[in-house]
């Protein structure tokens, strides 16, 4: 905004029209009609400006386009009703201003398709206004909430509960530019029009005709407000004696409209594939968002409080003013949760483990020859296909780890998230480790001078199923915004308790197969071998199962198995089991991040409740 200038927002809600003019000083007045902040409407504006009788024949106001309320009427006159409040604000604003505001800020709701805002830009264009910025009412009240001292750290996300005539629930992410919406849900049944009728009912009757009903509409309205606050209130009503409201009626009439926004809200988080733990707030606004037993009705469907913003009617307007005057250069880094000292564990185990096996393997290889002249060697394949595996589990714990720890201490706020960074360490990990492998491979051929290829087969074929999945896991964290509970560090940690375990078992199968046989040792290297089968059989449970009952099920059985199997032949089937438990075990993080809840089912569409305001056919 420029110096000497001055922006106009204004909120035409359902029930009413809020406008703020904000200064160059950085004041910000409300303007008021008649005294009061909220420019009411009539229940019913006729389209043709002739009372018919006829409710299909109005036009409730700016937020509803003519082909949505008309039937017949010429769409010039429609625009020329919808655009009666707007050409007042415009020309409150000016006689405040001294001259016409040039910069206008419309709200809009977050669901709101091409369509209807063309419609809103025409209303706005025939009331005499320049070319408004449309401004989501979602976004608006969270850069309200910045501005009042609300922390809302980069990459948070925040539910704005705007509850007027109807309710709108939006769940909104703060990225490095700005707000943007996830999920938005909208039911013109569950605000307070519905709170009027219900009230309207218990004070005149359900069977009143429609025309009586809109004739005591603003009594109503003026009732539910007082009745906020008031135990009862009288109610005047034409033709009749007035009649007492008293506050049990105003609960009976809010109860089922409080519920449906709780369940809207908590189906839109669904939607949002969130949880209520990973929401910085939920936050009512909205003309009708103190009404009692709101916040509730919020807190026991989702189990999180909600807050009701102070002035609620007026915060969409108030941000809708601000809205872009946030230098981006100020704005907070990402908050990501630094990786504790602990990870650093998830990478020199199975980093040990590797070099220990590998050490073991080359050392008690068994060469057979004859002169020198020609020989073989017996490898453990087992051992040395976990030493390629540990291997590259090392590697994806430094990756994973560093990834998060750059993320953490960036010192500037960027487009890639903490996932985008740990993306990039997994993918450099998956390379390295591979080629780790690949080296043992190499080195042992040459160091024991026989061909490579059963080398690399026993070293690559095995790890790959790992790396398919770390690479899989690489694109799902690349692609998502959110980032999982603890950060993908812990997501990601290496099973360090199946490590240990696997590594203890191969070590000890490998000592009972390759230790001199003495009469008195025999039976202690035998039962080495198989309690070494006992622990890999129980490292591969560690590894496939997390639940401790089904561990404890499945360890026994499987170590049993192992320990009865445990031969040179066997040792290199072990060795596979293992590194596919392994790969198994990337496989369920894989599966935790991309299975999500069903989101509830779409049968709102057909009622308007999902995105209400827009017509068949209309995008987004």
């Amino acid at each position: 905004m420029a110096a000497g200038e001055a922006r106009l927002s204004i909120d035409c809600g359902s029930a009413g029209t809020q406008a703020v003019l904000a200064c160059a000083d950085g004041s910000a007045h409300v303007l008021t009609f008649d005294g009061n902040p909220p420019l009411h409407r009539t229940p019913h504006m006729p389209a043709n400006g002739q009372a018919t009788g006829q409710p299909a024949a109005f036009i409730p106001g700016p937020r509803q386009p003519v082909e949505d309320a008309t039937t017949g009427d010429a769409r010039g006159d429609a625009l020329e009703v919808a655009a009666s409040p707007l050409r007042r604000v415009a020309a409150e604003a000016e006689r405040v201003v001294g001259q016409p505001v040039r910069d206008v800020r419309v709200v809009v709701p977050a669901g709101w398709g091409p369509r209807r805002r063309t419609w809103m830009r025409q209303v706005a264009h025939r009331a005499g206004l320049p070319q408004p910025r449309l401004v989501e009412a979602p976004v608006a009240v969270a850069e309200y909430l910045l501005t009042t001292g609300v922390r809302v750290p980069v990459g948070a996300f925040l539910v704005v509960c705007d509850v007027g005539a109807g309710a709108e629930v939006t769940v909104l992410r703060r990225g490095p530019a700005g707000f943007e919406v996830l999920a938005t849900l909208a039911d013109a049944a569950a605000g307070g029009t519905a709170v009027d009728h219900a009230l309207a009912d218990a004070l005149i009757g359900a069977s009143t005709g429609e025309g009586q009903r809109a004739s005591v509409a603003d009594s109503v309205r003026v009732a539910k407000e007082a009745l906020v606050s008031h135990p009862a209130v009288t109610v005047p009503l034409p033709d009749r004696p007035p009649v007492i409201a008293n506050s049990a009626m105003l609960d009976e009439a809010v109860r089922p409209v409080a519920w449906r926004v709780a369940q809207l809200t908590q189906e839109t988080v669904a939607a949002a594939e969130l949880t209520v733990g990973d929401l910085a707030g939920i936050y009512c606004v909205g003309g009708s968002a103190q009404l009692p037993h709101l916040a509730a009705a919020i807190a026991e469907h989702t189990g999180a409080a909600p807050v009701v913003v102070p002035e609620p009617g007026l915060v969409a307007a108030r941000g809708a003013a601000d809205v872009g005057a946030v230098d981006i250069a100020t704005v907070e880094r990402v908050e990501v949760p630094v990786p504790p000292v602990r990870r650093a564990a998830a990478i020199a185990v199975p980093g040990f483990a590797s070099l220990a096996l590998i050490w073991q393997c080359l050392l008690t290889a068994e060469r057979h020859g004859t002169l020198g002249v020609y020989y073989s060697v017996s490898v453990n394949w087992g051992e040395f296909t976990m030493a390629a595996v540990m291997a590259l589990l090392a590697c994806l714990a430094a990756g994973t780890v560093l990834g998060s720890l750059i993320a953490a201490r960036s010192p500037t706020p960027g487009t890639r998230t903490e996932g985008g960074r740990v993306s990039v360490g997994i993918l450099a990990a998956v390379s390295l480790g591979a080629a780790i492998a690949g080296l043992y491979a190499v080195v042992t051929s040459q160091y024991f001078g026989v061909p490579v290829g059963p080398y690399l087969k026993w070293a690559l074929w095995p790890i790959a199923p790992v790396s398919v999945m770390a690479v899989a896991m690489a694109v799902v964290a690349a692609r998502q915004w959110r980032a999982p509970h603890g950060g993908w560090s812990a997501l990601l940690a290496a099973p360090t308790g199946s490590i240990v375990a696997a590594t203890l078992g191969m070590g000890l199968i490998q000592y009972s197969l390759t230790a001199d046989r003495w009469p008195d040792r025999i039976l202690w290297i035998d039962i080495a071998g198989r309690v070494g089968g006992l622990l890999l059989g129980v490292a591969v449970v560690m590894a496939v199962v997390t639940p401790l009952m089904f561990r404890l099920i499945l360890a026994a059985p499987l170590a049993v198995i192992f320990a009865a199997i445990v031969s040179r032949r066997a040792a290199g089937m072990l060795g596979v089991i293992y590194a596919v438990a392994v790969a198994t075990w990337w496989a369920t993080r894989l599966w935790s991040r991309v299975l999500r809840p069903a989101p509830p089912a779409r049968t709102a569409l057909a009622t308007g409740r999902v995105r209400a305001d827009m017509s068949p056919g209309e995008g987004a």
